[in-house]
């Protein structure tokens, strides 16, 4: 959190904690929304309920009309047709005894039938099915009458009065026929009522349907009120008041105490808030007076760097001059006096030499382990057969007297500094000489690609390394043998460790395969830039 000059500490804050709400009227709005929810859910039900009931009026009317009372009329026509084509076709036969007005007669009755069958179907499904069907059986019989009395007379009585037989029964076809058109009326009016009754339900359910919607959209648009109603005065309002408050502490007034009074969740929440505020102080008090400790440690930290670099310098220059003389004058003395000296003194001699010139190497192996990571340790991408190459270089002499073979994968880019990765390869490198066994060296660098890493390996042929070393090894002036048996000063390997861990890699001793001869050393670089 920035706020405003570091030099003014904010006042102690003693504010209490800020609960949910107590007060009658101070609703959570989970309840405002319930209880408004409720309201709504049961007019919505109700108006879905009357819509349900509506659909189902109209369903139901529209079904009795267009699949029964509607059917039911035309079937009726049909067989009014039917009787009429009767009538007229066997009275005609009768008045011309002509064949092709009985076919009609014959194809009338199969047309009645059809229609009558037809009639009877829809008979069970309809408003008023039980004196619609004594409508329908009377028809039926007022038909059967009408042929039995006059048309099948007719037709029997053609063969012996010729064209007299309509004329001698035209008084019982009056009588009968009128009797069928009577029942064909009662069922038509019958009918008709029920075609009147059917729509005027189907429009009734129409209305009732439209009713209910409007309803259902008012309960939707009442719904709709009171949700902006609740949320503007239950949750927008104290929001503000909230985002107010906030926006105050962030523009650096830190005492602003964070509180509303409604709902029971903004004010338990603004509570919260609150107390994290307060925290929030107090940390920062704390972190304020750390960063000060720090700066004062960064300046110690520098003075310290510099002393440091007086001291490489002074190493570099003022101590080895010393060491320089004692070893020049010592072999100086060597040559003037050396036939005066015995052997005694002369090896007393060589000792100096050799102690002066181990000191040196010393002092160098210590400034190469302190510069690593210091000034002009710069990493850049660099192909790591580069610095293998130099390291090669530097270490032909060493290679040619062991008779060394030393090959290696196709090496790839890494970001890393040229002359450490350099002093790398060769410490590796001249170490797997150094410790060779009976036959020459050979060595091998391999690579292999582990994620974002390169992992590359040194595997050698010589003496090999007991794994119980293995945490020793890369400790500085750690030695596993005595300086008569291998020479060095014991930094070579600590050096090694520096430098990698200082690419963001690690290194260490492969140990899965004790029973293979030699050593194998790995370590990791990055691939590429590290995110800074």
């Amino acid at each position: 959190m920035t706020g405003r000059s570091g030099d003014a500490s904010p006042r102690p804050l003693s504010v209490p904690d800020s609960g949910p709400p107590g007060r009658f009227g101070r609703l959570p709005v989970r309840r405002w929304f319930l209880l408004s929810g409720i309201g709504i859910a049961l007019v919505f039900m109700i108006s879905s309920a009357v819509t349900i009931n509506a659909i189902e009026e109209t369903r139901q009317a529209r079904e009795a009309l267009v699949d029964v009372v509607d059917p039911a009329a035309l079937r009726t026509l049909e067989i009014s047709n039917a009787l009429t084509s009767q009538e007229s076709s066997v009275r005609a036969y009768g008045r011309t005894n002509d064949d092709a007005s009985l076919a009609a007669y014959r194809d009338a009755i199969a047309a009645e039938n059809v229609a009558l069958g037809a009639l009877a179907a829809l008979v069970p499904r309809m408003p008023e099915r039980e004196t619609v069907g004594v409508e329908v059986d009377r028809l039926r019989t007022a038909g059967q009458d009408w042929r039995r009395d006059y048309a099948e007379r007719v037709v029997a009585a053609v063969p012996v009065l010729k064209t007299e037989a309509a004329r001698e029964n035209a008084a019982v076809n009056a009588a009968r026929f009128n009797e069928v058109r009577a029942c064909l009326t009662t069922l038509q009016e019958h009918l008709n009522r029920l075609h009147d009754n059917a729509t005027a339900r189907f429009d009734a359910g129409w209305q009732a349907l439209y009713i209910a919607l409007i309803g259902v959209a008012v309960a939707l648009l009442v719904a709709g009120i009171a949700a902006v109603l609740i949320v503007r005065h239950a949750v927008l309002r104290p929001l503000a008041e909230l985002t107010d408050q906030v926006r105050a502490v962030s523009q650096g007034d830190f005492d602003h105490r964070l509180a509303v009074e409604r709902p029971a969740e903004l004010a338990e929440l603004s509570g919260h808030v609150d107390a994290m505020r307060r925290r929030i102080l107090s940390e920062w008090r704390r972190a304020s007076e750390t960063q000060r400790k720090l700066e004062d440690q960064a300046t110690e930290l520098k003075r310290s760097n510099a002393e440091l670099e007086q001291f490489a310098y002074v190493a570099s220059h003022d101590l080895q001059e010393p060491l320089r003389k004692v070893a020049s004058f010592t072999r100086m003395l060597e040559q003037r006096y050396g036939d005066q000296l015995d052997e005694r003194a002369k090896q007393y001699i060589s000792f100096s030499v050799d102690g002066a010139k181990r000191m040196q190497l010393l002092i160098n192996d210590l400034l190469d382990f302190s510069r690593v990571g210091r000034a002009g340790g710069e990493r850049v991408m660099i192909d790591s057969a580069v610095p293998f190459k130099a390291a090669m270089h530097n270490l032909d002499a060493p290679i040619e007297d062991a008779g060394a073979t030393v090959t290696h994968d196709e090496l790839p880019e890494v970001h890393g500094n040229r002359a450490q990765l350099t002093q790398l390869f060769q410490n590796l490198i001249g170490n797997a000489i150094k410790f060779r066994g009976q036959d020459p060296p050979q060595i091998h660098i391999g690579v292999r690609r582990e994620g974002d890493m390169w992992e590359f390996s040194c595997t050698d042929n010589g003496i090999g390394i007991d794994s119980k070393y293995t945490d020793r090894i890369f400790l500085i002036f750690q030695r596993l043998h005595g300086r008569d048996a291998y020479a060095g000063t014991g930094i070579g390997l600590a050096l090694c460790k520096k430098i990698v861990e200082y690419h963001g890699g690690r290194i260490w001793l492969d140990t899965d395969r004790p029973d293979r001869p030699g050593t194998t050393f790995r370590w990791t670089l990055p691939t590429g830039d590290p995110d800074e």
